[in-house]
């Protein structure tokens, strides 16, 4: 069009030099260019806001930063952390349930999404009906270790030390409500053992403690404890999973060392905001089943301790999730723990 305004309006015509046609050509073309690079601004992808209701360098993050680094590339799409810590997960899962479902929102949750309800009783939405699954990926076994002060080599002389004590045994986490504290109350409950919580802010505090003798016993992580292990200064007895653990395969499970249908562990899963539609989930769910089965992010996986789930399908998701509720929930009203 510019071509042909030119030939029909010639110099001789306007009055216009040489220099001033070249002038007018630069500056069309110049208008021009915001309209020819609107359309390519527009056709970029939407970033996906990940959230994760923890702090930075939890187990939770890391495993979190590990999958976007695999599925970000394979949906096309950037995924941008953001941690919400606090209140025991609750201050991000009130975040991401409040958000548009559309897909343009996921968290990724652990273990406590399944007792936040029980243990935050006036927490407004449900681990179940206020989330959509999307995929099941990732858990840690925690570790049984005992401090080397104490007698017991294995699970049962483990039990029968914590009966002779009659209470008395200190037994270190951190938290009330935090997933290592659940597993100890879930062990007391299968077993009728007794011990002490001692609380403390951060897991390396109670660890520190542990170490010089003053808590008898931790469950915690197997990433944390195995080195602690291998240098002496903790004894391990038993992981927490009903599978052995990759990093730990010499111990037994707390199943198979006397402690039938015991399992517990810290694990992840991928939620959307309840009502996005199967069309936005089912991509990021291929994604992240991909990240699973991929060599190179299960090896990074296993460097932080992490195993992976082979079913991760948010039907996978859905049915462990409501095991899982089921399971901390009552465990958390019997004992009548609640969450500060």
């Amino acid at each position: 069009m510019a071509r042909r305004l030119q030939q029909e309006e010639p110099v001789r015509e306007t009055g216009e030099t040489h220099d001033m046609t070249i002038h007018r050509r630069a500056l069309l073309a110049a208008l021009a260019l915001p309209a020819l690079a609107a359309p390519a601004l527009a056709q970029a992808p939407r970033p996906i806001r990940v959230i994760v209701p923890f702090g930075v360098g939890g187990l939770t993050d890391v495993v979190a930063r590990i999958l976007a680094d695999f599925m970000s590339p394979a949906l096309g799409r950037p995924m941008v952390i953001e941690n919400q810590g606090g209140a025991g997960s609750t201050i991000g899962a009130a975040t991401a349930a409040r958000a548009a479902p559309d897909g343009n929102t996921i968290m990724v949750g652990s273990v406590g999404h399944a007792a936040m309800k029980a243990l935050y009783a006036s927490f407004p939405f449900d681990p179940i009906e206020s989330f959509a699954p999307v995929a099941l990926t990732t858990r840690q076994p925690f570790v049984v270790v005992v401090h080397p002060s104490v007698p017991a080599t294995d699970v049962p002389g483990f039990l029968a030390w914590l009966r002779s004590r009659n209470g008395e045994a200190n037994f270190g986490t951190a938290g009330i409500g935090a997933t290592s504290h659940l597993s100890a109350e879930l062990l007391r409950k299968m077993t009728g053992v007794g011990f002490t919580v001692v609380p403390y802010r951060t897991t390396p505090q109670g660890v520190s403690d542990l170490t010089a003798g003053r808590v008898d016993f931790m469950i915690d992580s197997q990433t944390l404890l195995a080195p602690l292990m291998a240098d002496n200064r903790v004894r391990g007895l038993a992981v927490t999973t009903a599978q052995r653990s990759s990093m730990l395969p010499n111990l037994p499970t707390l199943a198979e060392a006397g402690v039938p249908g015991y399992d517990s562990s810290a694990w992840n899963g991928i939620y959307a905001p309840a009502g996005t539609p199967d069309a936005a989930i089912r991509p990021i769910a291929a994604a992240a089943a991909a990240a699973t089965r991929d060599p190179a992010t299960r090896g990074r996986l296993a460097t932080a301790g992490v195993d992976v789930f082979e079913d991760t399908s948010p039907e996978a998701l859905a049915a462990h999730l409501r095991i899982e509720v089921a399971k901390w929930s009552d465990l958390v009203r019997t004992l009548g723990i609640r969450g500060g």
